[in-house]
């Protein structure tokens, strides 16, 4: 058996799959697909893909489905991965239209994503490790509510409520966020804690009290943004491949919805040539998501440094990986465009 021939089976037999959710007998590949042997070769060079581990039957019939390794084997031969299309990128050009922010665009994106693929589509929000605080403000509510607001370099925009000491004038809380802004700009979000002293000595004695609280509420705003989120979509197309998990998809579900696990993995995955990450089955390494594969790419943000976040998806070991990789790595690239414009 030839190493072409070898590859040509399992092709076949994963697309095969991947189309059919049903194993794959001879006969069928020879219908399908063009080999130009005869079943019995075909036969032969199932029989040995079997041997290898890349082919198993799930029971006794004549068809086999692909192993993890099989898998993984057939995802590494794949050399092409096409742009977006005409139709994908107008999707997004309308998405960089229409999203008010950043954050939002990245939850437009992780929606379209799901809808591209039919799979679970996920982010991770990009660390403000690298993220430089741009403005600062300060605005009143009533009474002695205030809402602090910090827009990063990023275009992120995080905004909290406080409750100051007592009534402030709007004309005092204007002159907070100018001072905290004109301390503040350029210096980097995980520079923690924030130099209070300074801070302080910036206003008159009379607004310090209201100063402290809201440098303070400043302060958690960071804080909280320098810890690891994700956007999800598309946790309905689980059910739909509902037959491609074992007894239960819950285990699956309670990983994607603790979100650490998921959050670990896309960080210990490795970008291969293709600019793609990619773990198949056991290669997830996590006993919830050994039924499950994971496609993802890096995109960058503005003035993040070099320092992506990862967009990708969750689905079946049994995906279109052709396919997904596709829209993965397009819609990772354009997405780091946009958000640098």
């Amino acid at each position: 058996m030839s190493d072409t021939r070898r590859l040509q089976v399992l092709r076949a037999i994963v697309e095969d799959y991947v189309h059919t959710r049903e194993p794959v007998g001879s006969r069928a590949l020879v219908e399908r697909h063009n080999l130009e042997v005869s079943p019995a070769t075909i036969r032969n060079d199932m029989a040995q893909l079997e041997e290898d581990g890349l082919i198993a039957a799930p029971h006794t019939s004549a068809g086999r489905i692909p192993t993890d390794s099989g898998y993984r084997l057939f995802v590494d031969r794949i050399t092409e991965v096409r742009p977006l299309s005409k139709a994908e990128r107008r999707a997004m050009d309308l998405l960089a239209d229409t999203a008010d922010d950043h954050e939002a665009m990245l939850e437009q994106t992780v929606r379209l994503l799901a809808t591209l693929t039919n799979q679970v589509a996920v982010a991770q929000y990009p660390q403000q490790t690298s993220a430089k605080i741009r403005h600062v403000d300060v605005v009143p509510v009533t009474g002695t509510r205030a809402v602090v607001i910090v827009i990063l370099s990023t275009g992120k925009v995080e905004q909290r409520m406080v409750t100051l000491p007592q009534p402030a004038q709007d004309d005092s809380l204007h002159t907070i966020g100018l001072r905290l802004s004109e301390k503040l700009a350029g210096r980097s979000a995980s520079a923690l804690p924030l130099p209070a002293e300074s801070l302080m000595g910036a206003v008159e004695p009379a607004l310090r009290p209201a100063m402290a609280i809201i440098a303070n509420a400043l302060e958690g705003l960071l804080e909280s943004g320098r810890v690891d989120r994700i956007i999800m979509a598309g946790t309905a197309n689980l059910a739909k491949s509902g037959g491609d998990f074992g007894p239960s998809i819950a285990p699956i579900l309670e990983a994607l919805e603790e979100q650490v696990t998921l959050l670990r993995l896309l960080h210990e995955m490795q970008q291969d040539r293709r600019g793609l990450s990619i773990r198949i089955g056991q290669e997830t390494s996590h006993r919830s998501l050994v039924e499950t594969s994971v496609v993802a790419a890096e995109y960058v943000p503005s003035d993040a440094g070099g320092e992506g976040a990862k967009l990708g998806v969750v689905g079946p070991t049994r995906m279109d990986y052709t396919s997904t990789m596709s829209a993965v790595r397009a819609m990772a690239r354009y997405l780091s465009r946009i958000l640098s414009e």
